[in-house]
């Protein structure tokens, strides 16, 4: 614990601890609603709607940055992003567009379930990559997230669900954890502006690919949405929050996201998802929260001594 976080008071520490909950559960909630608002879309290309949903996000963002930081600031933090935070924005990139395609192939449940494991998926890269030390906890929980995730993945072999589809949910994991190794291991890159930049990225490719650009008045009221605020607004909520707790309870909060995503698209589209689906994502969120609970025990003892 450093200097300035000793020196504030308790009541101070309770309070930003309570509005980081709030914000982290609040951008979990936002996020959770991007399946179902997908399945509203009429619009038949996938790459048109990547195109107009990082379209408005990144308008969103970039306003959001302009109001926060001013136009000095904003180009400051675009500066000082440097490699690290290009890394960052491609992974974004990637993922962001990959969501929506495969939710052409997929089902939002088995595309949230998988993501539930990047955290895991994210310690194993660091010790592949750079060796970092595991616990036996954490390498339990990162094969039983393998295990979640080949029980989802063995239903594409069986020619029922698209290979597709799970493979996309795949890669997005992925990148995910890619980006969180990046953040993690270069700390003085910012979430905000990378991430913007990757919504930049993507309605670029995307443009190149899409069919068409022309949406109906409705299409396009969901697609402000999804993207201005189901990925926008989910950031900034995000991004504000996670700076005020530890990691291992804001990666528990987020959870909120995998769980409640599935539920929406059940309730309002009447999406069910297979039985490989929910018995794969259970091994994998078990696994996570109770690594991350462990986790979160673990950091308040230290934090205690």
């Amino acid at each position: 614990m450093n200097t300035a976080t000793q020196s504030i008071p308790s009541t101070d520490h309770a309070s930003n601890r309570r509005r980081g909950i709030l914000l982290v559960a609040g951008s979990a909630v936002v996020w959770s609603f991007g399946g179902a608002i997908a399945r509203f879309l009429e619009v038949g290309d996938s790459w048109t709607v990547v195109f107009w949903r990082s379209l408005f996000a990144a308008i969103f963002l970039l306003g959001f940055m302009l109001w926060r930081d001013g136009p000095r600031g904003t180009v400051t933090l675009f500066k000082g992003m440097g490699l690290a935070g290009l890394g960052v924005a491609l992974c974004f990139a990637i993922a962001s567009s990959s969501f929506v395609v495969a939710l052409a192939y997929t089902t939002v449940a088995n595309i949230l379930l998988m993501q539930a494991g990047v955290p895991l998926i994210a310690a194993l890269l660091t010790w592949t990559l750079f060796r970092e030390k595991i616990s036996g906890a954490t390498w339990a929980a990162i094969a039983a997230v393998i295990a979640g995730v080949a029980i989802m993945v063995s239903e594409s072999f069986t020619g029922k669900v698209s290979p597709i589809g799970d493979g996309l949910a795949l890669l997005i994991s992925v990148m995910f954890a890619i980006a969180t190794v990046i953040t993690r291991r270069h700390a003085h890159v910012r979430m905000t502006p990378a991430v913007c930049l990757g919504t930049v990225f993507a309605a670029c490719f995307s443009g190149m690919l899409a069919g068409h650009y022309a949406v109906s008045a409705a299409d396009l009221g969901w697609l402000v949405a999804f993207g201005a605020l189901n990925l926008g607004l989910g950031l900034v909520m995000f991004t504000t929050g996670v700076r005020l707790l530890p990691a291992a309870l804001a990666a528990l909060v987020g959870t909120l996201e995998p769980v409640l995503g599935p539920i929406w698209v059940w309730l309002v589209h009447n999406e069910i998802p297979s039985g490989r689906t929910l018995l794969g994502g259970a091994v994998v969120f078990t696994a996570l929260v109770i690594h991350l609970l462990i986790d979160w025990q673990r950091q308040s003892r230290a934090q205690n001594r």
